[in-house]
């Protein structure tokens, strides 16, 4: 007899159950596992925040840290910059300290080669005023030139160029006023005269050229406004000789330029006698005008060749142009110069 197999069910309702089982069994240890977990994710998130807001006042704390150190920082930049300034004017200042030295000291061994060339300068005009002195006049008149003196005083028309720098101002002007007097009193009898001074700035406005009509008020104002008159002066009286011999010397007029100063400070003392020779010169003859001149010690303050130069031009000036250097030198000029002049006393003492 043949046997019958039973056929086998694998999906049946027993392997459900057992299926159904074991998932349920998996969800309830899942369920009883994860219990806690929000607690513990609720801690965590907690802390996360705490650290995240510490982390927040720390940045807040940083920056402004950073903010003050970035200001501090600019200043220090600031100060940084002002002091390579500071240094930068300080080595401009030592650099232009240095060169002021530099030039004083070859300043100096100029002033000294000067001085040197001026000593021996004035040695030879001595020298040469001595021989020329010795020689006769080759003025030939019919009359003599009546002199006080020294000082020829045959002029008719008189010019006087005043050195106004700071030291005849602040030095000598009280014996300029005094020498200005007694040399116009040894004209009594003038038919022209003008003052300017070095720089050719006349005294009273007038057209250049044009002669004051003298008279007491006239030379009594003079006086007045001399005793404060002091326009710009270069102490340099060449240019106010110059001008006046380019306006005031005419043939057949008898002038004298009367020089009054202390200093000279032209470029070349050969170019100023050259010049005043072309302009005084007569067709190649004898000068037209005479040019006299006054000369005050150095003061104070003073470049003591500036004096010596202006001592050595006008000798020579002089001596080329029929006139006298008078050289004031001791304490009361004005005396002196009064009794070189043969006059008794300065006005007013």
């Amino acid at each position: 007899m043949k046997l019958r197999r039973r056929e086998t069910e694998v999906f049946s309702l027993s392997f459900l159950d057992c299926i159904c089982c074991g998932f349920g069994a998996i969800i309830l240890l899942l369920v009883l596992t994860e219990v806690d977990q929000p607690v513990v994710i609720e801690r965590a998130r907690e802390a996360m925040n705490g650290q995240l807001l510490r982390l927040q006042q720390e940045i807040y704390a940083i920056r402004g840290d950073t903010d003050q150190l970035n200001r501090e920082l600019q200043g220090r930049i600031t100060a940084l910059r002002a002091e390579k300034q500071r240094l930068a004017q300080l080595q401009g200042d030592l650099t232009e300290v240095r060169g002021e030295f530099a030039a004083s000291r070859s300043d100096a061994a100029v002033t000294n080669i000067v001085e040197g060339e001026l000593v021996s300068a004035y040695q030879q005009l001595s020298a040469e005023m001595e021989r020329l002195q010795k020689l006769p006049t080759p003025r030939t008149v019919k009359n003599p030139v009546a002199a006080v003196g020294g000082i020829p005083v045959d002029s008719e028309y008189v010019v006087f160029v005043i050195d106004t720098s700071g030291s005849m101002v602040g030095n000598h002007w009280e014996a300029t006023n005094d020498i200005m007097r007694e040399t116009l009193d040894i004209y009594p009898d003038l038919k022209g005269l003008q003052v300017m001074n070095d720089q050719g700035r006349y005294m009273f406005d007038g057209r250049p050229g044009a002669w004051l009509t003298d008279s007491a008020a006239l030379r009594q104002r003079i006086r007045n406004t001399l005793q404060n008159w002091a326009p710009y002066s270069q102490s340099n009286p060449v240019p106010g000789i110059e001008l006046a011999l380019r306006n005031y010397r005419r043939a057949g007029q008898r002038l004298s330029i009367y020089v009054i100063g202390d200093e000279f400070t032209g470029e070349s003392m050969q170019r100023a006698i050259d010049s005043i020779a072309r302009l005084n010169a007569a067709d190649g003859k004898r000068p037209r005008a005479r040019i006299h001149a006054i000369g005050f010690p150095e003061g104070g303050g003073m470049e003591p060749f500036t004096n010596v130069q202006f001592s050595a031009l006008m000798r020579v000036v002089t001596a080329q142009n029929d006139g006298t250097f008078v050289g004031i030198t001791n304490e009361k000029p004005c005396h002196m110069y009064t009794e070189i002049l043969g006059v008794p006393r300065c006005a007013g003492r």
